[in-house]
């Protein structure tokens, strides 16, 4: 019998089910790559977010090897107090240099950097300015700081012009304008060059996470501030380590005086170890690779035009995306199951999105294509999701 004290749990795991909002989580049992063993099944991936291929990447892998043998595996304690290896310091060297920044501080993920950094420069008295799609880890990032969050329209900068129109005379002492770079569940791109023209206008800080743009974005990778050529103009750039690096981890980079400050008041970093060895020497294995050639990056782009322009021809809804993840736009959360379901049987790893991870009627499939795909992996999934498609009525 369930305890009073959280009935209220069980009464709400019950309507999830019925809703086709309850998220069953499936175990893979092999590394990442175009295909993967999934609950004992080898199917398909596109699922994840490994654009590059590198977090099986045998020099990566190989990095990671070497650096146990050298260093151990756990930092031992937060990097303020004894925490930081040579290692640490290399890594954010190289990351300020690939970034074309000043300095840069790493975080144990993306999303710690967001809730590290967030509340560093904002506070009580501030207000941030935050696109309404924002990842979650910005929107936990704004209410730790608890400054005034105002929301404004998806990519719109003449909405965000007019909410800060509207409360600039509010009498707040600081403002930071906040984008993601990549929408990761639409894949569309911020309008960057327009937001750092307000946030010149108006002289407010200006950040961007760029955690679906790095390895993705700009000349080899190198992001969305790359790809606008804005290098020294956005405040801070928000990354993480556990997309197209392959690994994990996070990063917080741009002007010296404000990665000073995080290294002052960033919580996450002064109260939590820093990433483990094995990580950090992989992330400079992945930087290497990135800096080595560009082969990677063009095929990531090859593979995702081909397999988008496939799927719109036979029909499928692949939203605005301006990126390689391609969401295959289902409406509601239990026809999004149905069709992850049915891919899973069919050999393709295609996990349902839906509420609250996307709003109510815009469930999906979001695929998410790699340079580890080749041409007849992403053919062969074509086959499968026009089957599912025309069996469910989507064709």
């Amino acid at each position: 019998m369930t305890e009073a004290k959280i009935q209220w749990i069980e009464d709400n795991i019950e309507q999830l089910k019925s809703d086709g909002l309850f998220t069953t989580i499936r175990t893979l049992g092999s590394p990442q790559g175009a295909w993967l063993v999934v609950d004992g099944r080898e199917v398909l991936n596109f699922c994840s977010n490994n654009y590059l291929g590198l977090a099986n990447h045998p020099r990566v892998v190989e990095a990671a090897k070497r650096a146990i043998d050298s260093y151990g595996v756990g930092p031992g304690a937060v990097r303020t107090i004894a925490g930081t290896m040579d290692l640490h310091v290399e890594l954010e060297k190289r990351m300020a240099a690939f970034k074309g920044v000043e300095d840069a501080i790493t975080f144990q993920s993306g999303f710690t950097a967001n809730l590290g950094a967030i509340p560093a420069l904002v506070g009580k008295e501030d207000v941030i300015y935050s696109d309404e799609l924002n990842h979650a880890s910005i929107i936990d990032g704004c209410r730790l700081s608890r400054a005034k969050t105002i929301r404004y329209a998806h990519c719109d900068p003449e909405d965000l012009r007019r909410q800060i129109e509207t409360h600039k005379q509010d009498g707040y002492k600081r403002a930071l304008i906040i984008s993601d770079g990549v929408f990761s569940m639409d894949g569309d791109v911020a309008p960057l060059d327009k937001l750092y023209d307000i946030a010149r206008e108006y002289d407010y800080l200006l950040m961007v996470d760029d955690a679906h743009g790095e390895g993705v974005l700009g000349k080899g990778g190198r992001g969305i501030v790359d790809e606008f050529n804005l290098h020294g103009k956005v405040d801070v750039e928000i990354g993480t380590m556990s997309k197209a690096f392959g690994v994990m981890g996070g990063v917080a980079a741009g002007k010296k005086a404000i990665v000073d400050w995080l290294r002052q008041r960033g919580r996450p970093f002064l109260f939590s170890s820093a990433m483990t060895v094995p990580d950090v020497a992989a992330c400079i294995a992945s930087i290497d690779l990135l800096e080595e050639s560009n082969e990677l990056v063009n095929r990531l782009w090859s593979n995702a035009r081909y397999f988008k322009d496939e799927m719109q021809q036979l029909g499928f809804d692949t939203g605005a995306s301006a990126t390689p993840i391609t969401p295959v736009m289902l409406g509601e959360a239990p026809l999004a199951q149905r069709f992850s379901r049915r891919l899973y049987e069919e050999g393709v790893f295609g996990t349902a999105i839906a509420f609250p991870t996307v709003p109510r009627g815009k469930a999906r499939i979001r695929v998410m294509i790699s340079a580890a795909h080749s041409i007849d992996d992403l053919d062969q999934a074509l086959t499968i999701f026009k089957k599912v498609g025309v069996e469910l009525g989507v064709l």
